[in-house]
């Protein structure tokens, strides 16, 4: 057995992300941890990423949850062409574009990353997107590896901005030769994806592995059970309804196969259940995830220390 090597892992889920943040915040300042320092690789999807990225630039978790709490912020900022799609339509839906705009997004991550790139970060940083315009997957990462060099110019807020881009929410966004989009496609619940990296490129013996795993929350309730009409994609699929979906049901199976693959001391995730919808983009809710976020640090307090600060691996 050798030296235990702890993982951050961030779930995407939009505005959701408040909810691991003010964890976050909470270790920070109530348990005085120094995330960056007590984590050995740090990995995040979609909003997740922002987190990640945060704790990995040593930018203090409580400067995160108030970019989300910030109501000028315009991070969920509807674009022109998408209000004009439902003057024209008189639904809520998007017509001519992604409902909202990215440029928003980028000038609030300017504002915290600035010209920071991953080639600047030294500490092992995951940030899943999807290469939409070859259809495979594609991971940003910082250079913490000799053989991993592609993205070391690449700007820390154009990989999250990638990594953001869920469909019919944001456009995909290009970065350097690649048309990216929504790492939560397939890696909503970036944990499984930090382990198989930490094994393949730093050679970590995976009994040596230890996760923190923050969710942004599972909703029990999607769809129901009553049969619409129509299934078209506005109608019975409801375009925002399965995009959660799909990024829940990731979430779900990676959790899934972690508890086959390790042992039950090896993780320790965090995340809340609810019983209605918990939308992607729903800013009305922050107040309401703050106090799940706090009812689970108040709860789980002791447990988070000792994982984080004694080894569990044995």
């Amino acid at each position: 057995m050798g030296k235990t090597f702890k993982i951050l892992s961030i779930d995407g889920g939009g505005i959701r992300g408040i909810y691991p943040a003010h964890i976050l915040q909470c270790i920070e300042e109530k348990l005085q941890i120094n995330l960056n320092e007590n984590f050995d690789m740090i990995a995040g999807t979609s909003t997740g990423s922002i987190v990640a990225a945060g704790v990995a630039s040593h930018v203090p978790a409580a400067d995160i949850v108030t970019m989300y709490q910030d109501p000028d912020a315009g991070i969920f900022r509807e674009s022109q062409c998408f209000l004009l799609g439902k003057t024209l339509s008189n639904v809520a839906h998007p017509v001519l574009s992604s409902i909202y705009d990215p440029q928003h997004l980028h000038s609030v991550l300017d504002g915290i990353f600035k010209n920071k790139r991953l080639g600047d970060i030294k500490k092992p940083l995951l940030i899943p997107s999807t290469d939409i315009g070859n259809g495979c997957v594609h991971v940003l990462k910082s250079v913490y590896s000799d053989k991993i060099t592609r993205d070391k110019d690449v700007l820390i807020k154009d990989a999250i901005l990638a990594s953001c881009s869920a469909p019919t929410y944001f456009d995909p966004h290009k970065v350097d030769n690649h048309l990216l989009a929504d790492g939560g496609l397939w890696a909503n619940n970036p944990a499984l994806t930090a382990v198989i990296d930490a094994k393949a490129h730093l050679n970590i013996n995976q009994d040596d592995i230890q996760i923190l795993s923050i969710g942004t929350g599972q909703s029990k309730t999607i769809y129901g059970t009553k049969t619409p009409r129509k299934w078209g994609f506005i109608t019975g699929w409801k375009q925002k309804e399965l995009v959660n979906a799909m990024l829940s049901l990731q979430s779900q199976s990676v959790e899934n196969y972690l508890n086959l693959m390790l042992r039950p001391e090896q993780i320790k995730r965090l995340d809340f259940k609810s019983d209605q919808p918990l939308p992607l983009d729903d800013r009305s809710s922050m107040e309401d995830l703050i106090s799940k976020a706090n009812d689970t640090f108040t709860h789980e307090s002791e447990a988070i220390k000792n994982f984080i600060l004694n080894s569990n691996v044995t």
